[in-house]
């Protein structure tokens, strides 16, 4: 057998002496030599060790999907929110269990316990409580709550009685009076009367820091209620869409025009509305796209 350790010296010698003629004929006879007289060793499976597992057949493979799903609904079912509505949970189940919505509710507690925070608790989740997701005619997408005392309850541009209408809503009540034949200011800014006749008013942004804009945003609210929308857009038809500014029709982009009805204007605040949102009368080319589609139209009046 070769020894390695005289092969190494005679190299090295053979190199300092500038040996380097006899250095290249001599290592290939030594490989040469050393592979003849050591055999290669084949490796043999030990004799305990398991075989293979055969291939997962589809009814085992079925029994794992619906074992991962029920695993899901079960994270799901501990993260529903306080005063989920029924109908709306069940659609939106699947978004309750993942990473983004776990630390958003983590994020609003933190909020809470710390801040004053609007709307309260069991108001966060109001436009879920008033009608049930099957029964939504029309979407009116908002941004961000109003983060002042007693006005947001869960319904973008409506406030709690007796709250006088902030300038936005004061437009819309303008704007309907010359657009819906009958329609007088009701006296208050509760939309709770559209709400209940299928009109899902949704912010953006479910919550705020008190007299702090936008202080959560960017946390996750965003990214659930383009769940809604999405849920919206996929499982219902000839539904209308009121866009109103730059926002809204930003997050309404993706819905399926030819499946629903997409209404856009600029925004009814007071730095805007003069631009286009008097005279748009989408309250009542809302009505008629109801009626072509065969459902009930809104009786704007009810509030």
């Amino acid at each position: 057998m070769l020894n390695v350790g005289l092969l190494r010296s005679v190299c090295k010698a053979r190199v300092c002496a500038g040996r380097l003629d006899t250095l290249t004929i001599f290592l290939p006879r030594c490989l040469t030599d050393y592979a003849k007289v050591t055999p290669v060793k084949r490796l043999k499976p030990e004799e305990n060790e398991a075989p293979l597992s055969p291939p997962l057949s589809p009814e085992q493979l079925d029994r794992i999907e619906r074992n991962k799903r029920a695993a899901l609904e079960r994270l799901a079912a501990r993260n529903v929110p306080e005063g989920f509505g029924v109908s709306w949970r069940k659609a939106l189940s699947a978004e309750f269990g993942k990473p983004y919505f776990i630390r958003l509710m983590a994020f609003v507690a933190a909020e809470q316990r710390r801040h004053t925070i609007y709307p309260p608790q069991k108001q966060i989740f109001s436009w879920t409580q008033v009608c049930d997701i099957q029964d939504v005619k029309v979407v009116i997408l908002g941004q961000d709550p109003y983060h002042g005392p007693k006005q947001a309850h869960g319904l973008c541009f409506s406030v709690q009685k007796p709250v006088p209408p902030p300038p936005s809503l004061e437009n819309m009540y303008k704007e309907l009076a010359a657009d819906i034949e009958g329609f007088e200011h009701p006296g208050h800014g509760d939309l709770t009367g559209w709400a209940k006749q299928g009109v899902l008013l949704l912010n953006a942004v479910l919550t705020v820091r008190a007299h702090q804009a936008n202080s959560h945003k960017d946390q996750g609210w965003e990214q659930f209620t383009d769940s809604v929308v999405q849920w919206l857009n996929n499982n219902q038809e000839g539904l209308v869409f009121m866009l109103w500014g730059a926002y809204a029709q930003k997050k309404g982009f993706s819905i399926d025009r030819k499946r629903h009805h997409v209404l856009q204007a600029v925004h009814p605040s007071p730095l805007s509305a003069h631009r286009g949102f008097f005279g748009c009368k989408h309250f009542s080319k809302t009505n008629e796209r109801l009626k072509k589609s065969g459902k009930k139209p809104i009786d704007w009046t009810a509030l």
